[in-house]
């Protein structure tokens, strides 16, 4: 563990989240592998507006986390392992 650093392990980390993301929407329409795009979605449904008059600052967040996130997050973590 001496050599590895922990912002690799977040990028990986994230890197899992997106690619995982991004084939679970690709497998929503196939019936075999439908069960990847299956999640829950949380945070602001509709954003938070801060106005000031001259600035307008506007916060929204939402996360889905699905099956094939939950996958690659997993994906990453052994791959940082074995580094």
């Amino acid at each position: 563990m001496k050599g590895k650093n922990s912002w690799v392990l977040l990028l990986m980390l994230l890197s899992g989240i997106v690619l995982g993301g991004f084939i679970g929407n690709l497998a929503d329409g196939i019936v075999g592998l439908s069960w990847l795009n299956f999640g829950q979605s949380f945070g602001l449904n509709d954003p938070l507006v801060l106005n000031f008059g001259i600035l307008v600052i506007t916060f929204g967040l939402s996360i889905r986390i699905t099956m094939a996130s939950i996958i690659g997050v997993i994906i990453a973590i052994l791959t940082y392992r074995m580094l």
